[in-house]
């Protein structure tokens, strides 16, 4: 299943670095840089836990297809 995501894009507008997001869902900068550039599909938690940063619903923030 491949997906892409706005990931960067909210960071920005949060003013949130990759470590600082890492650290608010509770994994790895690696695991946040591999999602941003679609080489790695994120748990059903780790992407209602990435929304809820953002307060944005997972389908804003990511298109499965």
């Amino acid at each position: 299943m491949a997906f892409t995501t706005k990931i960067k894009e909210y960071r920005a507008k949060h003013s949130l670095s990759q470590e600082d997001l890492a650290i608010a869902v509770g994994v790895r900068r690696e695991t946040i840089g591999k999602l941003e550039n679609g080489k790695y599909n994120p748990s059903l938690k780790l992407a209602f836990d990435i929304a809820k940063v953002f307060n944005v619903s997972v389908e804003e923030l990511f298109n499965f297809e």
